[in-house]
């Protein structure tokens, strides 16, 4: 079956179930002989009801009618918190349709890898995921099907996924607008974004945190908003995604503190030359990131 003839059902429609819904309805499901569709669970009936007003979704479901939902789900995303979606998938393992696909949107997938095998029946198959895109709000009033023009999507394949599962959801990813599908393991996924998502966001927080002075900002020419936008943060999610990841982020922490203690000497002790070396090796060490990081 082509994906304009697949059901969809989306777990959450918060800011990124209601970007998904609105990207596959946008991208996917707008072709005049499409006969696919888009249902929508979620534990807020107001969401349910402006997705539906909008065309978004074809049905909608509160949470405590999921299981009437998922039987005809073909392809289904669970966009919850990491640890309430294995939860989810134990809670309602025997509703979902034979033959479906199950993903996640998850910021951390160890957890995963160890609790999957356990939760999934045989004829169902689960493929890890997760979309680097997205925005600081919260709620379905705050989706947008742009979030994935031009963004990167991780996946993560199992020895248990099926070759032809793992090819819909490449194909899938690619139609929603994603650019750039990179592929890797449990471990490398939760090291990298430990890095290059979780870290900042502790550095953005503590950022903040650190000003004794509220009115600073009266000051700022755009380097601290640059800085600090992500410090708008939905703290139950990002103290379930560090603790989760405790060890590759703080192992990321001590790394940076180290960088910023000896920085610090430098300036301290007025040791221009060093300080100035440190600075142009660090000028030169982000273009060769920013150069990987627009690889296609």
């Amino acid at each position: 079956m082509m994906l304009k003839d697949l059901t969809y059902g989306i777990v959450g429609l918060g800011i990124m179930g209601g970007s998904f819904a609105k990207s596959i309805r946008q991208n996917i499901l707008s072709q005049s002989d499409s006969t696919g569709k888009i249902l929508g669970c979620n534990r807020s009936t107001s969401s349910i009801t402006m997705a539906l007003s909008e065309g978004v979704i074809d049905k909608g479901f509160p949470s405590t009618d999921v299981d009437q939902m998922l039987p005809d789900c073909d392809v289904v995303f669970i966009c919850l918190y990491p640890h309430a979606t294995l939860d989810f998938l134990k809670d309602h393992k025997d509703k979902f349709k034979s033959g479906a696909i199950i993903t996640d949107i998850s910021g951390v997938k160890g957890i995963f890898e160890k609790s999957l095998p356990q939760l999934l029946r045989s004829d169902t198959d689960f493929v890890i995921g997760h979309p680097m895109a997205g925005g600081e709000k919260e709620g379905y009033a705050a989706s947008n099907a742009k979030f994935f023009v031009n963004h990167n999507y991780i996946l993560i394949p199992q020895d248990f996924n099926k070759p032809e599962n793992l090819e819909t959801m490449r194909t899938l990813i690619s139609a929603m607008g994603f650019s750039r599908i990179t592929e890797t393991s449990c471990q490398n996924h939760d090291y990298k974004i430990g890095f290059t998502s979780q870290l900042c966001h502790v550095i953005a927080s503590a950022l903040v945190a650190s000003a004794d002075d509220e009115e600073i900002t009266a000051f700022g020419g755009g380097s601290f908003e640059d800085l600090t936008r992500i410090a708008m943060i939905n703290a139950p999610l990002w103290t379930e995604l560090f603790i989760s990841n405790k060890d590759l982020l703080c192992n990321h922490i001590e790394n940076f503190q180290k960088q910023l203690d000896l920085m610090k000497n430098f300036i301290q002790s007025e040791n221009s030359e060093e300080l100035k070396n440190m600075l142009d090796d660090v000028r030169t060490k982000r273009i060769k990131m920013g150069s990987i990081c627009t690889k296609k």
